[in-house]
């Protein structure tokens, strides 16, 4: 089921590259922007979160907490944090439990026929926790609207 803005975004608990549990929840009464990516180390989610990276000071701005979530290993995310100098959480999605939630999950991915990949997409959740902003890729090849994102951050506060 599709996730609506207005509502209460739903909760998860991931674990961090750094081995921490990471809950949304502990986030209550910051903006966040939750971004969902495919895979580390492809071409497009690199250019996607290291133009979060370059830019972070925006984000920081509209005190929002940016989150990379992907489905990919915590020990795989570790490597690519680092060698990206990535200055925000990358949180691991390996049991697919969040990407299910806010319903950005693949069936089968466009490249290599891989199952339980995750959808580009970037959502807004607001002090309260509910949602303000959502947005699911076409293509794994698309990235966010930046602007409409930093808008939707802008206008909470």
């Amino acid at each position: 089921m599709a996730v609506a803005i207005g509502q209460e975004a739903p909760g998860f608990s991931l674990f961090d590259s750094d081995k921490n549990n990471v809950n949304l929840s502990d986030f209550k009464g910051k903006n966040v922007l939750v971004l969902f990516f495919p895979l580390a180390f492809t071409g497009v989610c690199t250019k996607e979160l290291c133009s979060i990276r370059d830019n972070i000071s925006v984000y920081n701005n509209t005190n929002a907490q940016v989150l990379g979530i992907s489905v990919d290993s915590l020990f795989v995310l570790d490597k690519f944090k680092k060698e990206q100098n990535l200055n925000f959480p990358l949180l691991s999605d390996f049991n697919k439990t969040a990407a299910t939630a806010f319903d950005v999950l693949y069936e089968t991915f466009p490249a290599f026929e891989m199952q339980g990949v995750s959808k580009r997409a970037a959502f807004v959740i607001d002090k309260k926790g509910v949602l303000q902003y959502a947005e699911t890729c076409a293509t794994p090849g698309n990235l966010p609207d930046f602007e409409a994102i930093q808008k939707a951050l802008n206008s909470l506060g």
